[in-house]
């Protein structure tokens, strides 16, 4: 009888592959039938994802380290199946070497869900899934689409929920982004003071409510703008250190109850063995999948250090102002022809650069707010745009403080003859 059932599934098959267009092949799920491309990794759900919930252009594939850090869960949560006796040892192995592959950067064209779909993410949950059961299965001599011998729910998603897997993955990829970002504020910070030092010597006149007051060294604005980018650095690095605690093992709701209770105990030391890092718990997995707090203060933070940032970019425009009709007491590097119709004019054009690039993560912490708030019941399901927010709103400030520091701060030089025509006019 089984046997029998075997053979009718294999006709039907074989007579769903005849009826695919050139190039395609036919998966079907509860909703019905899908033509796939025949080489694609990706599956129907994935392809519904798609057509349903694309709009922004952020696809997954543009963030290989998220997809980076969703292998790595699905990994460890392969050996914590095979030790809960979930799933059997070939199968472990094969969908191990999967995520190795995806670990490595392989594939990444066969992401193509959006990160702001809704649902809760499960689009790029099962766009894992689904390219990493094709992997496996192929590795155990089957054929793409089928999802023989390794099933994408069955197999790669065992005692798992997008819930988990998803918050789990974002932090990591935060802690991530974060390495970069870091390095640049403290090599921002060295410029500053190195700037500070240099221009100590050199005194002007101070400002308050932009009219004159006392003389002051140059030296110590720049002095202040790195002690209050250090403080920033600070406290985002605080803020981002709590992402360390997570939820895998809680599945969808923080109950655990699709899991075992080997598994549960399995998984967050099988994480830690294969990412190399220090991840612990929540005290209260039910709080986890509700509240997003966590992802929002690292936000905020990140939205406190653009404040910064762009008070000190308008300070450094408003000292170079002029250079005839404005304050004119330093000289950024001329990096750009400023104008098409008035020869010679340069620009502040860095300072501008990153004032915008804030204006940007401004937003982004607007996103991370938004679906901090808007998130009811038992589960967050908004923690997708947020951590897409974050994830940007990281990238665009690394490079943005880089050339920031390089290519602006570094280079800035006084011009003493204006500051001392300047301090001769201050309030003694």
């Amino acid at each position: 009888m089984a046997a029998s059932r075997r053979s009718a599934k294999r006709r039907s098959s074989i007579r769903r592959g005849l009826d695919a267009p050139l190039g395609t092949r036919i998966e079907k799920d509860l909703l019905g039938e899908r033509a796939i491309p025949a080489d694609a990794l990706y599956g129907i759900h994935t392809l519904r994802a798609v057509e349903n919930l694309g709009f922004s252009g952020r696809i997954l594939a543009n963030y290989p380290d998220y997809i980076r850090a969703l292998a790595i869960v699905k990994k460890a949560a392969a050996r914590a199946n095979r030790d809960a006796h979930v799933i059997d040892a070939r199968r472990q192995d094969a969908i191990e070497r999967a995520c190795d592959a995806l670990i490595r950067g392989e594939h990444l064209s066969h992401f193509p869900v959006d990160l702001l779909g809704g649902g809760g993410s499960i689009a790029v949950n099962m766009n894992l899934n689904e390219v990493i059961a094709n992997l496996a299965s192929e590795h155990l001599c089957g054929a793409r689409g089928t999802y023989q011998p390794v099933h994408p729910k069955t197999h790669v998603n065992a005692s798992q929920s997008t819930a988990d897997v998803c918050h789990t993955a974002v932090r990591m990829t935060v802690l991530s982004r974060w390495s970069g970002l870091r390095r640049v504020l403290s090599q921002c910070v060295t410029t500053f003071r190195k700037k500070a030092a240099g221009l100590r010597p050199v005194v002007t006149i101070s400002r308050t409510c932009l009219q004159d007051a006392s003389p002051v060294s140059l030296g110590e604005l720049f002095g202040g703008h790195a002690e209050v980018i250090a403080r920033r650095a600070g406290d985002l690095a605080q803020s981002i250190k709590a992402l360390t605690q997570i939820n895998l093992g809680g599945t969808a709701i923080g109950s655990g109850s699709e899991a075992s209770a080997t598994y549960r105990r399995a998984i967050v030391k099988r994480l830690n063995e294969i990412a190399g890092q220090k991840f612990t718990l929540r005290p209260n997995l039910y709080d986890a999948a509700q509240n997003i707090d966590d992802l929002a203060a690292v936000s905020a933070q990140l939205a406190m250090l653009a404040e910064v940032l762009i008070k000190v970019a308008q300070d450094l425009r408003l000292l170079a102002s002029g250079p005839n009709g404005g304050f004119g007491e330093i000289i950024l590097p001329a990096v750009q022809e400023g104008s098409s119709i008035f020869p010679g004019k340069i620009n502040p054009v860095i300072p501008e650069t990153m004032i915008q690039c804030c204006f940007q993560v401004l937003g982004c912490e607007r996103v991370a707010r938004l679906a901090l708030e808007r998130g009811e019941l038992n589960l967050n399901v908004f923690e997708g745009a947020a951590a897409a927010n974050i994830f940007d709103a990281i990238e665009m400030m690394e490079r943005s403080v880089a050339l920031f520091s390089d290519q602006c701060v570094s280079g800035i030089t006084a011009n003493k003859k204006r500051c001392k025509q300047l301090a001769a006019c201050a309030r003694y």
